[in-house]
């Protein structure tokens, strides 16, 4: 299969890879065309524009960081549609907002194009291993044919992939799995507060909650590195702070409420305000520290 790969950070330069090694012609257009050249020395090919890329390939796969940035890619002078053909398809894996998602599946569709919102969730060590977890949403009546012709390249990148519903669906899904993961970060920075206030070593208490029913996956990496005080990024909070500008802004639309969330979004707002959009998530535990306890916290 000729696939096409835009967006080559540290997530999509992996999946590209793999796609790579299963065999995929792989063909590769970037801003930045430095980014290019590993997939080339391993033989991908260089398009020198995305309407280029999508003239060369039977699907389009994109893993870019904003709204604006995929539907500048789909819809833009010389973007994905200039190329694309009727029949094709593109896979966005990144994560923007339901609507936008929605208006590129309208506009594609009326020229017989398929857009499909497949966001991911698992971070640049799954994307490596291939064990993504992967939500989509696409045309409902054909569910079953796109879920065939897609099934090679999310076997590929991908643990599970789940059908969730119609174009848009997919970011919804993600922004629910944002939600949770995110509020049980700031859960696990206030647990790490308070045990510190009661002059508790936060290390044993999570060894001890990490036993209980409040284990979870979340708790162990990121009150692992609350406790190493390791906040190098390793997903970064920008990125966090983004997502939930995108859901808060769809419960906005909706009037949907969603008052944990909204409290998770003003901490991931005073992050970023202190200065540490590039550093990992679990920073969230410096926002407490110095809110709450300005004497004991870390220089």
């Amino acid at each position: 299969m000729r696939v096409g790969f835009i967006g080559l950070g540290s997530m999509g330069l992996a999946m590209s890879e793999r796609l790579l090694a299963a065999g995929f012609e792989l063909h590769v257009w970037a801003r930045r065309p430095a980014s290019t050249n590993s997939l080339v020395e391993q033989g991908a090919t260089l398009c020198v524009s995305p309407a280029a890329l999508a003239r060369s390939v039977e699907l389009v796969c994109t893993n870019v960081t904003s709204s604006t940035d995929v539907e500048g890619l789909a819809t833009g002078a010389d973007g994905l549609i200039e190329g694309l053909e009727t029949g094709t398809l593109h896979i966005d894996f990144s994560t923007i907002a339901p609507e936008t998602a929605r208006r590129i599946a309208g506009i594609y569709a009326a020229r017989g194009i398929d857009f499909i919102d497949a966001p991911v969730s698992g971070g640049s060590s799954a994307a490596r291993s291939g064990s993504l977890a992967i939500m989509w949403g696409g045309c409902a009546s054909r569910a079953e044919e796109l879920a065939a012709r897609i099934k090679p390249v999310f076997d590929c990148i991908g643990k599970t992939a789940v059908y969730v519903g119609a174009p848009g669906a997919g970011q919804v899904a993600k922004a629910c799995n944002q939600m949770v993961m995110v509020a049980a970060i700031e859960a696990a920075a206030e647990a790490a507060l308070l045990a510190r206030a009661n002059d508790l070593d936060f290390a044993k208490v999570h060894q001890a909650v990490s036993g209980g029913s409040a284990a979870s996956r979340v708790l162990e990496v990121f009150g692992e590195r609350m406790i190493r005080r390791d906040f190098a990024a390793g997903v970064e909070a920008r990125l966090h702070h983004k997502d939930f500008g995108l859901l808060l802004g769809e419960a906005v639309r909706l009037g949907a409420p969603l008052p944990i969330a909204s409290s998770v979004g003003q901490q991931l707002n005073a992050l970023m305000a202190q200065g540490d959009a590039k550093a990992d998530t679990s920073t969230l535990l410096t926002v407490l520290e110095r809110s709450s306890l300005p004497e004991r916290a870390s220089s």
